[in-house]
This record gives structure tokens, C-alpha cells and sequence, in this order.
């Protein structure tokens, strides 16, 4: 009872497509429809602009390898100015500070935390090229 079924649809589906034409589009529906794409104006709203341009980097970078390079080479003389009456002992003589004195790190888990960090450092720009990849259009 199924196949014959079955086999009446299958049937009636052949009939129906020997009937039917095929249907074909214009002969410039392809140059159209690509008009139509590249009339669309690209909207504004997705576009990326950086929270810091790269001049500001330049200056925050520029400032800052002078600020290290000063530390290095400029010149050390302390003298007793106006700030030297101020105790800042508080700062190395608490609690906090006192219970961690005797804290030792291995060599082996001071380069474990380095190289995450370094490797952190690596990965993040890639990541960003990839997914920065991934929006445009």
C-alpha cells in the first residue's frame, strides 16, 4: 500500500516538472543586482576610530622612554628640601609588608609569571588583528 503510494506521487512529481519551464533570469540581472550592491552607501555607524589616535601614542610613548631615560641617567642628588619632613615609614613599616618579608619566588616561577606576561603581550595585538579582520566588510 506505501509503495504504491509512493509511487503515485513520484509520478505525479515527474508530470509536474516535464510541465513546468525553466525559469531563467534576464540577461542583466547579474550586472544589476552588483549595481545595486555597490550603490549601497557603507554605513557610518560601524567604522572604527581609536579612543587614542596614534599621534597621542607617539607622545605617551615618547614620554614615557624619557621619563625611563631620565630615572637611568639623569643625575641622583637628594638634598633636604621641603618635603623631608614628612615620615613615609609607614609605607615599609606595617603589617602587610612585615608578613610578606620573608616571601621568597623561585627563579622558576618568576620566569613562568614573565613569559605569561610576555606571551600575554604577544597575543593580545594578534587577537586583535584577527577579530578586527573578522568585522571588516
Amino acid at each position: 500500500m506505501k509503495d504504491n503510494v509512493d509511487n503515485q506521487i513520484n509520478k505525479l512529481i515527474d508530470k509536474s516538472i516535464k510541465k513546468a519551464s525553466l525559469e531563467t533570469p534576464s540577461l542583466g540581472f547579474t550586472n544589476s543586482v552588483m549595481a545595486q550592491v555597490n550603490a549601497l552607501k557603507q554605513s557610518t555607524v560601524t567604522t572604527y576610530r581609536p579612543l587614542i589616535s596614534k599621534p597621542a601614542w607617539f607622545v605617551i610613548f615618547t614620554v614615557a622612554l624619557l621619563m625611563v631615560l631620565y630615572i637611568i641617567f639623569g643625575t641622583t642628588t637628594t638634598d633636604a628640601g621641603w618635603l623631608s619632613f614628612i615620615d613615609l615609614s609607614f609605607i615599609t613599616n606595617n603589617r602587610f609588608s612585615n608578613a610578606f618579608s620573608g616571601f621568597n619566588v623561585s627563579k622558576s616561577v618568576m620566569y613562568a609569571v614573565v613569559l605569561f606576561g610576555l606571551m600575554l603581550f604577544i597575543q593580545i595585538p594578534i587577537l586583535k588583528h584577527h577579530f578586527d579582520k573578522r568585522l571588516e566588510v
